[in-house]
């Protein structure tokens, strides 16, 4: 599990504490632990419980993915067209939902249930403390699901334990500000009011959630080949919402520079979305790559036999395990093993910025190249999984082995580097063995 998974975790929690639905629940959260004598301070206990509340909620969600599914069904449930078709649609009914054109209430007799639960009980109780944690849980899932569920999607990388341990970061994140607020009520009134910024945000994490939809969309494109949602088409999409949430803010801005004149901090945001735009647009041009966000993007190169995975890289055989075993008893080389996905966002940072290198690409060429997809819909793909399995004891992506012409493993990789050193040193040292049992 990688660290920059669980950065991602938390930050998103911290993200979610932005939303419409999560920043008015501050008041009723100090309401609930301001004692009824005047006491404000609710002691350490209950605001730990309540943070506990919230974390366990959310855990479940990871849980109950991880029990239905397993270590090798989480693979081919984040690729499922449908799958990311349906999140998509969610993504887009959330936006209609911020932009005010769909009203999406959230489950409020659930909710309500809990709330009245949380208040059945002794004023001031442990248990009381633990169900107003998982009531403001469900109060909250409008804004919140959209983020829940990108990251369950991404933690679905062969690991059961990956959408749990999420959940628990991005949850504990989420609840941290919130048990502080509760051990610490009178830090409410430094907070900033409700206002007409609240629907600005609105607006912008509507924008947002389009550019999530349209990524879903793009994953589904890539498993059924559809050919529509290019690399490009995602640049120019995203490009397109970033210039649209700049027009929203210039235009918001207006309407307040009569009454007291235009805000430093909205000239920063109108500047930040145009840069956020032009940024995006000069990916279109393929020999530029963004870095930052390549493991969100569809590959450059199309997906068909002998594909390359990114500028001045050798040719690979796509899903032909053994036709590459047979090139390599004809050449008398070793084989590199590209076990991967198509929503795999690891491998394809791994494929944009560390295989495209020019010293990497140059000790690739010394091998046959096989990349193996595990995750796609179709028994070819099962099969490639179960291989994986038998042979490396995971259906983790991405792996990265060398094989022997008669198929024997010589080394492994698991996961992402960010040292392109340390991918070519493991590849130098496969080579090196190779000749040693000659």
């Amino acid at each position: 599990m990688s660290t920059g998974f669980l950065w991602l975790a938390a930050s998103t929690g911290l993200l979610s504490l932005l939303t419409p639905c999560v920043f008015p629940m501050v008041p009723v959260t100090i309401a609930y632990f301001a004692r009824p004598d005047g006491d404000r301070s609710p002691g350490l206990r209950r605001p730990l419980l309540f943070g506990l509340g919230i974390v366990a909620t959310f855990t479940v969600l990871g849980l109950a993915l991880a029990a239905v599914f397993g270590a090798a069904g989480l693979n081919r449930f984040a690729s499922d067209p449908w799958v990311n078709l349906i999140l998509a649609a969610l993504f887009l009914v959330f936006a209609m939902n911020l932009f005010g054109w769909l009203a999406t209430p959230v489950p409020w007799r659930l909710a309500n249930a809990a709330d009245r639960a949380s208040r059945g009980v002794t004023p001031g109780s442990s248990l009381g403390a633990l169900i107003m944690g998982a009531t403001f849980t469900l109060t909250s899932v409008t804004c919140t699901a959209p983020f829940v569920g990108t990251l369950l999607v991404l933690a679905s990388r062969g690991s059961w334990a990956m959408p749990v341990i999420g959940m628990i970061v991005y949850s504990t994140a989420f609840a941290l500000p919130f048990v502080v607020l509760a051990l610490v009520p009178r830090s409410l009134s430094g907070l900033p009011r409700a206002g007409a910024w609240m629907q600005t945000l609105r607006v912008l994490i509507g924008l947002l959630e389009i550019g999530a939809a349209i990524k879903f969309v793009s994953n589904a494109d890539l498993v059924l080949g559809w050919g529509i949602f290019t690399r490009n088409a995602l640049l120019l999409a995203w490009s397109a919402l970033a210039l649209a949430g700049a027009a929203y803010l210039a235009r918001s801005a207006r309407a307040r520079i009569q009454r007291r004149g235009l805000a430093l901090e909205t000239l920063v945001a109108i500047a930040a979305a145009l840069l956020l735009a032009a940024w995006l647009a000069s990916g279109l041009n393929e020999r530029r790559r963004l870095d930052q966000i390549e493991a969100f993007l569809p590959p450059a190169s199309p997906m068909s036999p002998s594909a390359s995975p990114g500028r001045g890289t050798p040719t690979w055989l796509l899903n032909d395990y053994p036709g590459a075993l047979a090139s390599a008893r004809a050449t008398s080389r070793l084989v590199f093993v590209d076990f991967t996905g198509y929503t795999c966002t690891n491998c394809r940072w791994m494929e944009a910025t560390i295989f495209s290198r020019p010293d990497v690409s140059a000790e690739l060429s010394q091998f046959v190249l096989s990349r193996l997809y595990t995750d796609g819909d179709g028994d070819v793909y099962e099969r490639q999984q179960a291989f994986q399995e038998k042979t490396f004891g995971t259906v983790a992506l991405p792996l990265y082995a060398v094989m022997t012409a008669d198929g024997k493993v010589r080394a492994t990789f698991s996961g992402l580097t960010r040292n392109p050193a340390e991918f070519i040193g493991f590849l130098e040292r496969a080579r090196e063995r190779q000749v040693a049992s000659r």
